[in-house]
């Protein structure tokens, strides 16, 4: 379902680094680095494309946030070579460090609260396919306990109030509810299906240990 694995088994929370860059942002952009060099344009499009999905995304705080990564070595510009015709667009490329793809690697083992959010959750998602199953799972079954509490809080909120609502306000919260109840059905489709590959995966190692045939 997912590929590439990372090795570091730590899922603490990941500090930022210096200055006070976004940490979704910083991540959506060592993510989108970490496949291929980007000039300006082409990674505002990449960012767009995956920010806009889950959350407003504004120009404005990219540029700060791509100078703190070239403060901090994590990110560097470089010219691409010279069979790359870019028209009119800036001739800048931006790159992953070695020290940015560890930081990429850190910011991938994050598996606390903050992950869950709406605001990261979408993020952190979009990259599953770099992050260790073990991880995967952790954000998933925290992003189903926030739902299922969100859940209970609105339907003992409609219980209280219903009476007091007009219908389309009710209907409001109604489509709220279906919303959240239709993405907890879909986190448990996903947790169910990470379980069983962990499982398949743990019976191969058994299989293949020396005298698993014994």
């Amino acid at each position: 379902m997912y590929q590439l694995d990372t090795s570091t088994k730590n899922t603490e929370e990941v500090p930022p680094v210096t200055g006070s860059r976004n940490g979704v942002l910083e991540l959506a952009v060592l993510g989108s680095l970490h496949e291929n060099p980007l000039h300006g344009y082409e990674l505002r499009k990449r960012l767009n494309t995956l920010l806009g999905m889950f959350r407003a995304f504004s120009y404005g705080s990219l540029y700060p946030c791509l100078k703190g990564l070239l403060t901090d070595g994590l990110i560097v510009e470089e010219e691409p070579p010279d069979d790359v015709v870019l028209g009119r667009r800036s001739k800048i490329v931006y790159k992953l460090t070695a020290e940015g793809k560890e930081r990429l690697q850190e910011l991938l083992t994050q598996a606390g609260p903050s992950s869950w959010e709406d605001e990261s959750f979408g993020i952190h998602f979009a990259f599953f396919r770099h992050t260790e199953a073990e991880v995967r799972l952790r954000i998933l079954e925290g992003r189903r306990s926030r739902l299922e509490e969100r859940m209970e809080n609105v339907r003992t909120a409609l219980a209280r109030t219903r009476e007091r609502l007009d219908s389309y306000t009710l209907e409001l919260q109604r489509h709220g509810l279906e919303s959240v109840e239709r993405e907890v059905r879909w986190l448990n489709e996903l947790i169910n299906t990470e379980r069983a590959q962990a499982a398949d995966k743990s019976q191969s190692e058994r299989d293949e240990r020396p005298g698993s045939d014994e």
